[in-house]
Parts: structure tokens; C-alpha cells; sequence
């Protein structure tokens, strides 16, 4: 994986610094969001991998599964399909995200709970997020059943396990050492 970030990052890099620039992060959050669809279908990488393919065609079932490209958008798969870097372009948005992100001073938050969170409780716990990191908290909320009760929290590479799941094992290891 450390490959792929590395091959993708510089373009990442150039990218956000272009929408940084002109103030456009969410219209090339969008951009990169249907380029990265577009790259993850299989069917994709059947045509990467065609050696009777050529650019323009390969730029073309590109172009036309990602709908309306701005021209340097155009241009991005114009470069990327030249240097055979296509495939990366899901790492390319990930890592563009994370610059975006940390630019407007947002993380995202991984949820996993028992039980779907009504509203109010969503809010609550996204208000106790943001305070203990002191950044607008993104959500993203999963029901998980096999956390018994309670729930997990990814933030980064910080858990924040309140599970029941967890403190099962939790005891179950404690118990061990005795």
C-alpha cells in the first residue's frame, strides 16, 4: 500500500494545490470522487491492462463514465493515463481528501454502534468528538451487531472503544495475566 501512496501523493499534492488555489476543494472533491468510481470498476482494469487500447479510447471510457470533466480534470486523466498511473486514482482522491480536511480543520469519524443512533444522539457524541479534538468531527456511522452494545470510534489512528464487545475482551485478557 505505502507503494501506491507514494506513486499517488504528488498527484494529490497537485491537485489540491490547483483547487486550493482557485478556492474550488469541493468541486474537485467531486471531480475525484467520479474518477475514483470510474478507476475502481473492474471493468476498468480489464482496459487498462488491453494492450489494443489506446490512450484516446482508454481517455475516452474514462471521461465518459466520469460524466462532465472540467478541462483540468481533462488534463489530470490526460496525464495520468500517459505516465500508466490510472489505477491510482482512488489513493489520489484519498489522499486529496486528507488535505482538504485538514484545511478546513475537519477529521473524519468512524462510528460503529450496536444499535443505529437516533439524531440527537449522533449530535451529542459528534459535540463530545469535537471537543476532545478540537476539529469539526465528520461522521460516519455503521451499525455493527457484533459489538454486543456500545460503541467504537475511530478518529485517525486513535480508537475509542465503548463497546461491550471490547470490554469483554478487555476482561478476558486481564483475567489471563492473573
Amino acid at each position: 500500500m505505502a507503494e501506491i501512496a507514494t506513486i499517488a501523493r504528488p498527484y494529490a499534492e497537485a491537485v489540491f494545490r490547483v483547487a486550493d488555489g482557485e478556492g474550488k476543494l469541493a468541486a474537485w472533491a467531486d471531480v475525484l470522487d467520479r474518477l475514483a468510481a470510474v478507476a475502481a470498476n473492474p471493468a476498468i482494469g480489464q482496459v487498462l491492462g488491453d494492450p489494443n487500447v489506446t490512450p484516446d479510447q482508454l481517455y475516452g471510457v474514462i471521461a465518459g463514465g466520469a460524466g462532465d470533466l472540467p478541462a483540468e480534470g481533462q488534463n489530470l486523466v490526460r496525464v495520468l493515463i500517459e505516465n500508466g498511473r490510472v489505477g491510482v486514482l482512488p489513493e489520489v482522491r484519498d489522499l486529496f481528501v486528507e488535505l482538504k480536511h485538514e484545511r478546513e480543520g475537519v477529521v473524519d469519524a468512524e462510528i460503529a454502534t450496536a444499535f443505529p443512533l437516533e439524531d440527537a444522539q449522533l449530535a451529542t457524541l459528534v459535540g463530545e468528538l469535537e471537543a476532545r479534538f478540537k476539529r469539526k468531527v465528520k461522521p460516519s456511522v455503521a451499525v455493527d451487531q457484533d459489538l454486543i452494545g456500545g460503541i467504537k470510534v475511530v478518529v485517525g489512528d486513535e480508537v475509542i472503544d465503548g463497546s461491550v464487545r471490547g470490554k469483554l475482551a478487555a476482561m478476558a485478557a486481564a483475567l489471563a495475566k492473573v
